[in-house]
C-alpha cells in the first residue's frame, strides 16, 4: 500500500536536503528513503534526507541521513533550514530555538522580518579533538582534524584550484588514520579573515557547502594563527561567517537558509 508524503527541498548555501515533518509523516527505513530520494536522476535529489521531529528535551529534534543512507552525527547547514522550516510553517513562534541532534542540543537564533526568516545563527558548541597529523604517503601535507560533533580533517594548500577533489577527496575520506571515516576540507587563505574552501562530506561526496565544516576550518585556521576568530568561508554554494568565541569557547556560526520548493511523493 502506497501513501503521500509531503516534503520540502531546502539549501544552505547550496548543500540542499529534502525535509520531511515526521510529527505527521513516519519515515519507517530512513536509510533506504535518504538514498532513493537523494538520487539526482531517480529520485527527489539532495544531500541527504532530514527528518524534523519532536524532543522531550528540546524544541525539536533532527536526525540527518546521507545520500547513501549513512546517519550524521550533525549538519550545521541542515540545521538552520529546519529553522527556517518550523519558524516559517508556523510550528513556533519562538526566535531561539533549541534543536536535539545526535552531537548534542544545539541552539538556533533566528533573524526574522514579519514571518519570513532571512538568516540563522548556530551555537555549534565546543570543538574537540584538535590536533595536527601527518597524513603520510597518500598526501605529503599535514592536515588538522577537529570535531564538531563530527569528525573533520581539515587540508590548507597554496591553491585550491589544484585540488583534484572527486579522486583525493575518496582516499582520504577513508584513511586509515579514520576507521570512522571522515569528512575532508581544503582551504586556501584569500585574504584576511576570509578562507576559500571545498569540501567532501562522509557519505555524500562533494557538496557545495558544508557548515561544520566550515566551523572545522576557521578552527584550523585560528589554532594555526592564519586567521583571526571571526572568519568568512567561502564555499561553491555560498558563504558562511564563522567566530570561534573566546570568551565561551563555541564556534557560532550564521548563514542563509532557503526554500527550494515543496512536493508530495509517493511511497511504500
Amino acid at each position: 500500500m502506497t501513501k503521500e508524503i509531503k516534503f520540502t527541498k531546502m539549501h544552505g548555501a547550496g548543500n540542499d536536503y529534502i525535509y520531511v515533518n515526521t510529527i505527521i509523516y513516519d519515515i519507517k527505513d530512513p536509510e533506504k528513503t535518504a538514498i532513493e530520494w537523494s538520487n539526482r536522476h531517480t529520485g527527489i535529489g539532495g544531500d541527504g534526507l532530514v527528518l524534523i521531529g519532536s524532543s522531550d528535551i528540546a524544541d525539536f529534534s533532527m536526525r540527518i541521513f546521507n545520500a547513501d543512507g549513512s546517519e550524521a552525527m550533525m549538519c550545521g547547514n541542515a540545521s538552520r533550514c529546519v529553522g527556517k522550516y518550523v519558524y516559517e510553517k508556523d510550528m513556533t513562534d519562538k526566535t531561539e530555538i533549541t534543536l536535539e541532534t545526535l552531537s548534542g542540543i544545539k541552539i538556533l537564533q533566528l533573524q526574522t522580518t514579519g514571518s519570513i526568516v532571512n538568516s540563522v545563527t548556530v551555537d555549534m558548541g565546543e570543538p574537540s579533538d584538535i590536533k595536527e597529523i601527518n597524513l603520510g604517503e597518500l598526501y605529503p601535507l599535514k592536515g588538522i582534524t577537529v570535531n564538531m560533533g563530527n569528525p573533520h580533517l581539515v587540508i590548507f594548500v597554496e591553491d585550491i584550484t589544484t585540488i583534484d577533489l572527486p579522486i583525493i577527496g575518496p582516499q582520504l575520506e577513508n584513511h586509515p588514520l579514520f576507521p570512522g571515516r571522515v569528512n575532508v576540507e581544503f582551504a586556501q587563505l584569500i585574504s584576511e579573515n576570509k578562507i576559500r574552501m571545498r569540501v567532501w562530506e562522509r557519505g555524500s561526496g562533494i557538496t557545495l557547502a558544508c557548515g561544520t565544516g566550515a566551523c572545522a576550518t576557521a578552527v584550523a585556521s585560528i589554532t594555526k594563527g592564519i586567521t583571526g576568530r571571526k572568519t568568512e568561508i567561502e564555499m561553491d554554494g555560498g558563504t558562511l561567517t564563522i567566530e570561534w568565541e573566546e570568551k565561551t569557547g563555541h564556534v557560532m556560526m550564521t548563514g542563509p537558509a532557503e526554500t527550494v520548493f515543496e512536493g508530495t511523493i509517493s511511497t511504500q
